[in-house]
């Protein structure tokens, strides 16, 4: 009797001691749901993503190395580096690979018909053949798109710096997204006969000559949300500015490394929402039947420094509409 009761009491204190292990957030390693995270490059616009989303996570009641356990990886803008990372993610059958940007996105649907991938910041999800439709995005692979046309910026130039009629701009004609804002942005400068200068670049060790190359052409730079250009943000505005030449971007990052100013979404907010979209996915909801989620607003960024750099003064108006001013 008494040795019953012992073993009684032995299966209790088991019962009670893994209970408390599971309360304090120790899950079996088997029970933790795996993400694996993959950055194609290093900019602000993309860090701020990563880092809020992974934040939100927690506030949303999902922790790393507790609730979830998160593999972050960074390809440097390395597409070989990057297929690696992808398969790596698919060969550790991890749950859901969350892809930064578009080739990142892309690198990874490429390797997995069955892992969630759950994209953000992609400006063109369909033309990127990331998803079928924003409604119905058909595949293991829906997400958050940035996109805002880039006349926007032009637009909002016309304002500050009004009179522009030769334009500049530098991209990567590698990706895919910046193919599709550029040929935007030669129909309106067609349509408002404006000139203009494409540069291009296939690395940040390019960005120096392309710049050179067209900036004694041109009134006024736009650039996209083109990661090797972001990449390369500050070099372009060092250049820009000693020509007292505005530059004109697409992503509040980089208006906060060296553009004048911008017209972009909230990369924050886009985190968040990501994040949110993320919760869905790992409490059971299929890719498949999760419409592609965009900001509902654009937002105005201006930079200061960059303006009194080249001697611009903002006006009130646009001023008043500014969502940030970075100094």
């Amino acid at each position: 009797m008494k040795r019953n009761i012992a073993i009684g009491i032995s299966l209790v204190c088991i019962v009670v001691i893994a209970g408390f292990l599971a309360m304090n957030g120790r899950p079996a390693s088997k029970d933790t749901y795996k993400i694996g995270i993959v950055q194609i490059v290093d900019h602000t616009s993309l860090n701020t993503i990563r880092t809020t989303f992974i934040d939100q996570l927690k506030e949303l009641g999902y922790e790393d190395g507790k609730e979830i356990s998160i593999d972050y990886q960074n390809a440097q803008n390395d597409q070989s580096l990057l297929k690696t990372i992808c398969q790596k993610f698919v060969s550790n059958k991890y749950d859901l690979i969350v892809a930064i940007a578009t080739p990142s996105a892309q690198a990874a649907i490429s390797e997995t018909d069955d892992i969630p991938v759950l994209f953000t910041a992609c400006t063109d999800p369909i033309s990127s053949g990331l998803v079928d439709s924003l409604e119905k995005p058909g595949k293991n692979a829906t997400g958050t798109s940035d996109y805002v046309p880039l006349t926007k910026s032009v637009e909002l130039a016309d304002r500050i710096t009004p009179g522009i009629t030769r334009i500049g701009t530098i991209y990567n004609p590698g990706e895919t997204v910046s193919t599709v804002m550029i040929e935007e942005l030669k129909e309106y400068t067609s349509k408002n006969n404006m000139e203009l200068y494409e540069a291009t670049i296939t690395s940040t060790a390019d960005t120096q000559q392309a710049v050179e190359s067209i900036i004694d052409k041109v009134d006024a730079i736009f650039l996209t949300t083109d990661n090797t250009v972001a990449s390369s943000m500050n070099l372009i505005a060092n250049i820009a500015g000693k020509k007292k030449i505005p530059v004109y971007a697409g992503a509040d990052s980089m208006v906060q490394d060296g553009a004048l100013a911008g017209c972009g979404v909230d990369y924050e907010q886009l985190a968040i929402q990501t994040a949110q979209m993320a919760v869905e996915i790992i409490q059971g909801k299929e890719p498949a039947e999760m419409p592609v989620q965009r900001l509902e607003e654009s937002f105005i960024f201006l930079n200061t420094s960059t303006a009194k750099q080249i001697d611009v003064t903002f006006p009130d108006d646009v001023i008043s509409d500014a969502t940030n001013i970075f100094e």
